[in-house]
């Protein structure tokens, strides 16, 4: 809570207001408030006609303990200068608030979104009683030039503090985007890992079943041909898959099931469907049964079953291990890992891996990919286009509330390569299009961006290079329009000045 009083004084009036004011526990701005602003580093040399008008511009405001000055996102109104007490500026970025900055007697705050037109960028809380001056937005502006001695410490300190906030903030930035990539790649290594453990005990079972099968029926002592005989339903099942809809699947295996139950099989119920998988029958058990001993026939069918289920086991396996294999593939083409600074990319690996490392997030998503497969590799630093291609996917996938499609094109503009990134979401409204690569501006809630995703982008494509991006929006159909220039390509014998020929 604060208490602000306005001086309502004129800017060209000098004379100290009427102290006769309602009753509201601030200070007016008066003679003795120019003397407290000379005591201020920042207003130390200015002229006492300056200080009076400067205090005729502004007003006090006092602060209890935990009482916030402004807070993050809302309109910047003042200038404030801390008078009294202690003010703690922080940010909040992935859910954690980040202190920026300390500020006490003689510390000010509130220059970076006046000057740049954004809301509040941060939030400044009361770390104990704390007296401010404020000065709203217009009589701030204006004392930069009335009062030229106090600009040249304001844009140095606007500028110090917009490059450690962004190196502060991208830093906090980088690690929460490295938290949620490691949420989302653990999410996506969990399943098949759990499928293959799953698998791998099952495996185990299934081999003692069949050892004990097998054990049972070496003390049967079967003849050659009754060995041929289960060996050649075994390789037939395990070859033999059939794809069945649910009620022929059903049908069948409820026949196989009465077979089963008619020899006298125990387990039936549970034998039945890895039978039916293998594309047995009715028929084909009975050709199986004419060819073996009667007593036989049980420790057969189990040893058969144990084999076709430890077959679909191993499948299971090597399904769970070639997904972490291809996790890990796209872990180092996204992380460009064990490679240098710049490499020949292919642009497309690019954006797979990008997807593959947000796949958690894009669970409800169509991704649709129109590429150019004929595009050639360009030069580029691949990690940080990663970074870019993140970035966007990232934007597009809140803007359309994680459920709707994104598409991801490539195409050759004369001596360009465009990436398009579009979403189906609600679109950009006109007014702030131009506004969205500025630092800080953000349209999502806060503590849900920072602010510098968009200006990342823009820092690695046009800095880094040489590229451009821009956006085309309007509601139902946004496209981020990022072009990169392509490898120049090399003129025949370029290699060869001396032009050996014929």
């Amino acid at each position: 809570m604060t208490t602000d009083s306005d001086s309502g004084t004129d800017p060209t009036d000098t004379n100290p207001p009427d102290p006769a004011a309602p009753g509201d526990g601030s200070r007016r701005p008066d003679g003795g408030l120019g003397a407290v602003l000379h005591a201020v580093p920042l207003f130390a040399a200015l002229s006492d006609a300056q200080l009076a008008w400067l205090a005729g511009q502004g007003r006090e405001a006092e602060l209890p303990a935990g009482a916030a000055l402004f807070r993050e996102g809302d309109p910047a109104d003042a200038f404030s200068v801390v008078l009294d007490g202690e003010l703690c500026v922080s940010k909040r970025v992935g859910g954690e608030q980040v202190t920026l900055a300390t500020h006490g007697p003689g510390g000010f705050t509130g220059e970076i979104p006046l000057l740049s037109g954004s809301p509040f960028v941060a939030t400044a809380v009361a770390a104990r009683p704390t007296r401010v001056f404020r000065l709203d937005r217009d009589a701030f502006l204006e004392a930069l030039t009335a009062c030229s001695p106090i600009a040249e410490p304001v844009m140095r300190a606007l500028a110090q503090r917009v490059s450690s906030m962004q190196v502060l903030t991208q830093q906090q930035e980088k690690l929460a985007a490295l938290g949620k990539l490691s949420a989302g790649l653990a999410h996506e290594l969990n399943n098949p890992a759990a499928a293959g453990r799953r698998a791998s005990g099952q495996l185990r079972e299934a081999m003692a079943a069949a050892q004990t099968c097998a054990l049972a029926l070496g003390r049967l002592g079967l003849e050659p041909a009754a060995l041929d005989a289960l060996a050649e339903t075994e390789r037939e099942a395990a070859a033999g898959k059939v794809t069945l809809d649910a009620l022929a699947r059903s049908d069948r295996e409820d026949e196989v099931g009465d077979w089963l139950e008619d020899h006298d099989i125990e387990r039936a119920w549970q034998l039945a469907p890895t039978l039916v998988g293998g594309g047995l029958d009715s028929d084909r058990l009975d050709h199986l049964a004419d060819r073996l001993p009667r007593a036989a026939l049980e420790p057969a069918l189990g040893w058969l079953v144990s084999s076709l289920n430890a077959a679909e086991l191993v499948s299971a396996l090597e399904q769970s291990t070639d997904r972490i294999a291809d996790l890990v593939k796209s872990v180092k083409r996204y992380s460009y890992m064990d490679q240098g600074p710049t490499q020949a990319v292919d642009i497309h690996d690019g954006l797979d891996s990008t997807v593959t490392m947000l796949g958690h997030q894009l669970k409800s998503v169509d991704v649709v990919r129109d590429y150019d497969r004929s595009l050639p590799k360009i030069e580029a630093h691949g990690a940080e286009l990663n970074q870019v291609w993140t970035n966007l996917i990232d934007n597009a996938v809140a803007a359309m509330q994680g459920k709707g499609t994104l598409t991801l094109r490539t195409s050759r503009e004369a001596d360009r390569l465009l990436v398009e990134v579009g979403d189906d979401g609600p679109g950009i409204p006109p007014e702030i299009q131009r506004r969205v690569f500025e630092p800080f501006f953000t349209t999502k809630p806060v503590g849900e961006g920072t602010g510098l995703g968009l200006d990342v982008v823009q820092k690695v494509v046009v800095g880094r290079h040489k590229g451009e991006v821009s956006v085309d929006s309007r509601p139902g159909a946004t496209r981020f329009l990022v072009r990169l220039p392509l490898l120049k390509e090399t003129p025949p014998n370029a290699t060869d000045p001396g032009g050996h020929g014929g």
